[in-house]
């Protein structure tokens, strides 16, 4: 049996210990290992000023994050960030053909050492893709308390947008919801930011119409009206690995990306880069390919070596190239 055989946990196991297995048996001692992957709208589909589209669990986007402090090491010092610092740091990375994108933190990353036999690695980090500009919009959101899923809010039903976000700012009878808000968290008010928080609803007298809602409810039911895949939408999967070693006394890197497109709303690339590792990976076992005993993960030679080699009959590609080494 194969456990975390989607896209991530999954396609990034297999893509980054063919890269980690490669430099080792080359004689390399592995000195960052960053991995990020993000589910977001194609170019062709991209018509708002967030740069973004549900393509997965509109909840699961709404809590990311939120479990607590996401942890990291960093040129062997060990980091953490709390949930109300997460959106606020990012990393910028830039995939040819297809521009920037900015990252936040992913949960644990200390954990995938021993997975990937990194134990004495310097620096692990993994992280989550969206395009700038997002996290610092997010981060308003969270900020605000609106991802709270821990509490009910009362007369949900019958409260508007604009109620809902005047409920998490004090009380001024002389100033305006946008104006109070925009001093709370120091907003310029002709920022890019605002605009973006206009145009998700957030200001709309609008009524929710959700029975006894958490705070994180209501502000999903707000995006899903926005952000939700038109039919002839595409979304797109990118995913990214940057390897830095040291070989025969020299510093080396090596990046990998692979970006893949949906069809349509229903045809996404989420979809395909969830479903077909799975499909793959039960017909090897089936014939016999993959023959280990006992429940697995997708980090061996004998798993991944057949599986990326499908997943490329399927436009399912790595770009692997060396590049110059940037540390820290």
């Amino acid at each position: 049996m194969i456990n975390e055989i989607g896209v991530d946990p999954g396609i990034d196991h297999l893509s980054a210990m063919r890269v980690l297995d490669k430099i080792r048996e080359e004689g390399g001692k592995m000195l960052i290992f960053e991995s990020f992957t993000g589910g977001l709208v194609a170019p062709e589909s991209d018509d708002n000023p967030w740069n973004y589209k549900f393509s997965w669990n509109p909840r699961n986007v709404v809590l990311a994050g939120a479990g607590g402090a996401v942890k990291f090491i960093q040129e062997g010092q060990y980091k953490y960030i709390p949930y109300h610092q997460l959106f606020r740091r990012t990393e910028l990375v830039n995939i040819e053909g297809y521009g920037r994108f900015e990252g936040y933190a992913n949960r644990d990353s200390l954990k995938y050492r021993d997975v990937y036999g990194l134990k004495d690695i310097p620096t692990i980090y993994r992280g989550t893709f969206r395009r700038p500009g997002f996290c610092r919009a997010w981060d308003v959101f969270v900020k605000l308390g609106m991802t709270d899923d821990s509490y009910v809010l009362e007369d949900s039903e019958d409260m508007t947008y604009r109620q809902f976000t005047n409920t998490f700012l004090a009380y001024n009878p002389n100033d305006s919801v946008e104006l109070k808000l925009m001093h709370y968290l120091s907003i310029p008010q002709d920022s890019e930011l605002m605009d973006k928080l206009s145009w998700i609803g957030l200001f709309d007298d609008v009524k929710i119409g959700l029975k006894k809602a958490t705070p994180a409810q209501v502000l999903q039911h707000i995006l899903e009206q926005k952000w939700t895949l038109k039919e002839d939408d595409k979304d797109m999967i990118v995913m990214y690995h940057k390897f830095g070693y040291e070989k025969e006394g020299k510093q080396k890197m090596i990046e990998s990306s692979m970006v893949t497109l949906g069809q349509n709303s229903e045809q996404t690339a989420m979809a395909r880069t969830v479903g077909l590792p799975v499909g793959i990976a039960t017909r090897l076992i089936l014939k016999g390919t993959i023959n280990t005993p006992g429940v697995q993960i997708p980090i061996t030679k004998e798993i991944y070596e057949p599986m990326l080699a499908e997943l490329e009959e399927h436009g399912i590609c790595f770009n692997e190239r060396e590049i110059s080494y940037q540390g820290y």
